[in-house]
């Protein structure tokens, strides 16, 4: 029988004994804090590791019109670099031999993406339903892309890792080791849809029928396998409608699977809003599992006027998302490593829309609502704390087993 805990954005700390303990939840900061003390000796050398996950990366107009691309990025570059790597699904080909393209077809040139790997993102999904936008010129020129940042950055302090397309149609779907310190991390990023057929076989790419996800069962076994490792990381862009906060019970079921066949983080994506997200932790004392069911945007132009007296307009929710940083710790038991959840930290964003129609992502939480109020941007101030207080509504939940 599984027993849940649920928590509000806020700072709390969990005994490993599951003892629950809420601080400062009537403050409004915007951000929650999650502390889990396995042991007496966190990150006292190599046995931890700090990893950060975030949304979706879009590429509307108003999201490349603009000269600058380091901009986007500048309120959360710190924070992104505070962790061994960051993971983040691009939602767009990189295609340098074509023109800039936003909705419905996707495509920027290299610039786009070198903002995004500068700010201190390093680990991509490039399968979603975008990936063929630009047909199969599209994906070889972004698998050509990473494939020369990957080269590029090896033996850097930070380098690039990718996973979603493949070399051709026979290639199997590819995946990345990733090796931090003592840490071994198998990093794969699959699609459940693709907007329409043309070169699928070219994209890690499941159909959603029973067989196919069996067989998708059967393969992530097959790679925990043969590629032991300490975390097994799923990217996971899901078929699942768009715009919506709750998540069906068939994927729930399903994602619960996957956890079962030996993966240990499925990051979710796709809804373009933000869910809950849950922690498993074993009483047996196996390791640690989690689900992010949505992270939401982490830049995009799907909320371009924002609905100022109705902020709990569903399309609202387009503009906030979490980048959330979870520290593991890894324990060793009988010759096993065991890898436990010690700090899971949401942060809270938002994309705001500069005076110069400049999109960009700013951390949602008081001290920003108080500039916005200081340069007399009233509207904006009073929208986005209604904004932060329902995004509070959006909780995660410790589910023992």
């Amino acid at each position: 029988m599984n027993s849940a805990s649920s928590f509000c954005f806020r700072n709390i700390i969990l005994s490993s004994a599951a003892s629950l303990f809420l601080l400062s939840c009537a403050s409004t900061s915007g951000t929650e804090e999650v502390v889990f003390k396995t042991s007496d000796t966190l990150f006292d050398g190599t046995n931890n590791i700090t990893l950060t996950f975030a949304g979706d990366i879009m590429a509307h107009k108003p999201n490349w019109n603009i000269s600058n691309f380091d901009e986007v990025y500048e309120d959360i570059k710190d924070f992104l670099l505070q962790s061994d790597a960051a993971f983040v699904n691009l939602e767009t080909p990189v295609t340098d031999s074509l023109p800039y393209s936003s909705y419905p077809a996707f495509n920027v040139h290299h610039q786009y993406a070198d903002a995004a790997v500068k700010a201190g993102f390093n680990v991509f999904s490039l399968c979603n339903n975008h990936t063929n936008d630009q047909e199969l010129e599209g994906i070889k020129a972004t698998k050509k892309y990473f494939d020369e940042k990957r080269t590029a950055t090896a033996g850097s302090s930070r380098p690039v890792y990718s996973s979603g397309v493949k070399d051709s149609p026979s290639s199997p779907f590819t995946f990345e080791t990733i090796n931090i310190r003592d840490w071994k991390i198998v990093y794969l990023a699959v699609t459940e849809l693709l907007n329409k057929p043309n070169y699928n076989s070219y994209i890690n790419y499941i159909k959603t029928d029973s067989k196919s996800r069996e067989n998708f069962i059967e393969l992530v076994k097959k790679i925990r396998e043969e590629n032991p490792c300490d975390l097994f990381i799923l990217s996971f862009h899901t078929a699942e409608e768009e715009y919506v906060l709750t998540t069906k019970k068939s994927q729930r079921s399903f994602y619960k699977k996957l956890l079962d066949a030996g993966v240990d983080i499925i990051n979710a994506n796709h809804p373009h809003v933000p869910k809950e997200w849950e922690l498993y932790r074993s009483k047996e004392g196996a390791s640690d599992k989690i689900i992010f069911y949505s992270q939401g945007n982490t830049i995009s132009a799907q909320r371009t006027s924002p609905s100022y007296d109705a902020p709990d307009t569903i399309r609202d929710y387009t503009g906030e998302g979490f980048i959330t940083q979870v520290k593991f710790e890894k324990l060793i038991n009988d010759g096993k490593p065991i890898v436990k959840v010690v700090q899971v930290h949401p942060v809270l964003i938002t994309t705001y829309i500069t005076n110069q129609w400049h999109f960009v992502i700013k951390k949602l939480d008081d001290s920003f609502i108080e500039e916005l109020k200081k340069q007399g941007k009233k509207t904006w101030s009073a929208y986005l704390h209604k904004r932060m207080l329902l995004m509070e509504k959006i909780k995660g939940k410790l589910i023992w087993e």
